[in-house]
């Protein structure tokens, strides 16, 4: 389990880094060395937006390098040299209209927090930001040395890798990641021995490049979101370790996904009530849920990490002082986590389970943008999602709980319309299944969704992905901010410009 104090972050490098890029880079490669300062120097200088590194606590753990040039030349032949100036980048050409990537290197000893897929994400966005047509680069096959006896040639090793018959961990990963082989080069970098001089040549095209009339021009469509939402069912467990890989199974799933945010419903630790199987009060249950607030927060902390996704962990019933209080953890990727008090407790949250409200709402910024999370019975107050919108969020995170449909609806239809009424993005996500000697928990009732504006650009009924009611599954949608953005300013309705700011507002006190 991932400890809680962890922070993951990938941010440009700096010359203040090289020694600790040099460190790395001996570390990664023993037998080919590492880079002299100098080159270093040159690699940041030349392109240092195009230079990452990824530290864990402080400490470099990954490094990538990379540089803008020509079709002409990067999908060409050629060797590491040759498109590197020996490791200088000197070659960056600043009109160039592909990245380059030269250098990837993690540390070995850090596993199980897709670091490769953090870079590749951080390149891909920044091709998107500078409107390149795609990434290349010479990608290694360090198992091709065990393998070419029994092969005619690098060409025929490629294919076994991509059938399947061989295994070849970075060549598969890269296969995975979305990337095209373009063909094999030839003595790419000679002192790579396990891949025998030899790298595959990949190219990754940017989907949201289009060329127009005139070449030198193009357009630009902003990233999308990719969205998961858990419909979860209550059944009994034995242990919260049982408890926990039924989660992971969830967390693993949207990682596979590539979902940029998971969300769980409101209250689903609950569940941890049916460890010990006593039928208790009320107020008996939540005290013994308080418990478990560290082991939860730590759960979700490290598989954000691990799985490189944003998770809204729902809602957990957590002490505050001499109060209880509704909170969602808001697990960050990059190592950092925030809570969300639920403002309004329904009045049998109160009588049944003496929780009380939060009083702050809270903006929280991730790598997509910011985002709010309203608690459930918190959506049906549209003054709360307003006043969210108006700090500059365009996807909001409702976890719910719902014993009947009617109690569904009335959540659905609220944000529906927070949806139409702040053009945002809403995503929904509640329980299934029964607890039966879990008082106020023992029946279910959801229909899991990821609503949109009601407008052309999207789904006919504004539901942009919807659950089958009552049965444990998943829904994912692909949400576009430009579109939402477009339709806020030349829609068939502009909820948002055509407010009347002369004649009210939401002010918070």
């Amino acid at each position: 389990m991932s400890n809680h104090t962890d922070i993951l972050e990938i941010r440009n490098a700096t010359l203040e880094d090289i020694d600790g890029i040099i460190a790395l880079v001996a570390l990664v490669y023993r037998d080919l060395g590492t880079y002299k300062d100098d080159m270093l120097r040159g690699q940041i200088s030349n392109f240092a937006a195009g230079c990452f590194v990824v530290l864990l606590n402080g400490r470099i753990v990954a490094y990538s390098a990379s540089l803008r040039i020509s079709g002409k030349l990067a999908l060409a032949p050629h060797t590491w040299v040759e498109i590197t100036a020996n490791g200088f980048g000197a070659t960056h050409d600043a009109s160039g209209e592909y990245l380059y990537g030269y250098e990837t290197c993690v540390d070995p000893n850090v596993r199980g927090k897709r670091i490769g897929s953090r870079i590749y994400n951080a390149r891909r966005r920044l091709v998107k930001f500078l409107k390149l047509k795609g990434i290349v680069f010479g990608g290694r096959i360090p198992n091709f040395y065990k393998k070419y006896k029994t092969v005619k040639n690098a060409e025929e090793y490629l294919e076994k890798v991509k059938t399947k018959q061989f295994k070849d961990p970075t060549l598969g990963f890269h296969l995975r990641s979305g990337f095209q082989v373009i063909g094999v080069l030839k003595e790419y970098l000679p002192s790579d021995k396990e891949s025998m001089g030899y790298a595959v040549h990949l190219k990754w095209d940017n989907p949201e490049y289009i060329a127009v009339m005139q070449p030198e021009k193009q357009t630009y469509r902003q990233n999308s979101v990719r969205v998961v939402c858990v419909q979860y069912q209550q059944r009994p467990v034995k242990s919260f370790a049982e408890f926990s890989q039924i989660v992971e199974y969830f967390v693993d799933v949207a990682g596979d996904y590539r979902a940029d945010f998971l969300l769980f419903p409101e209250l689903f630790t609950m569940q941890l009530l049916s460890i010990h199987n006593e039928e208790v009060s009320a107020e008996v249950a939540i005290e013994h849920m308080t418990e478990y607030t560290d082991q939860i927060k730590d759960l979700f902390h490290g598989l954000a990490i691990k799985y490189n996704v944003n998770i809204i962990a729902g809602s957990h019933p957590t002490k505050m002082q001499n109060t209880v209080r509704n909170i969602s953890y808001i697990c960050l990727r990059d190592g950092t986590v925030h809570m969300q008090a639920k403002i309004h407790p329904t009045p049998d949250e109160k009588y049944w389970w003496n929780i009380e409200g939060g009083d702050k709402l809270n903006v929280i910024e991730t790598d997509c943008g910011p985002i709010g999370v309203l608690i459930c019975y918190d959506s049906e107050f549209p003054e709360l999602a307003r006043h969210l919108v108006n700090q500059g969020i365009h996807f909001l995170f409702v976890p719910f709980l719902t014993d009947n449909r009617q109690a569904f609806c009335r959540v659905k239809y609220c944000c529906q319309a927070r949806a139409v009424e702040n053009q945002i993005y809403v995503a929904m996500a509640g329980n299934v299944g029964n607890l039966p000697r879990v008082r106020n928990l023992d029946i279910q009732y959801s229909q899991s969704c990821i609503l949109t504006p009601c407008d052309f650009p999207f789904s006919r009924d504004g539901i942009a992905a919807d659950t089958t009611p009552n049965v444990e599954m998943v829904a994912i949608a692909d949400l576009r901010i430009d579109t939402l953005l477009e339709a806020r300013s030349h829609g068939a309705v502009r909820n948002l410009l055509d407010r009347r700011h002369d004649l009210y507002s939401v002010v918070w006190k």
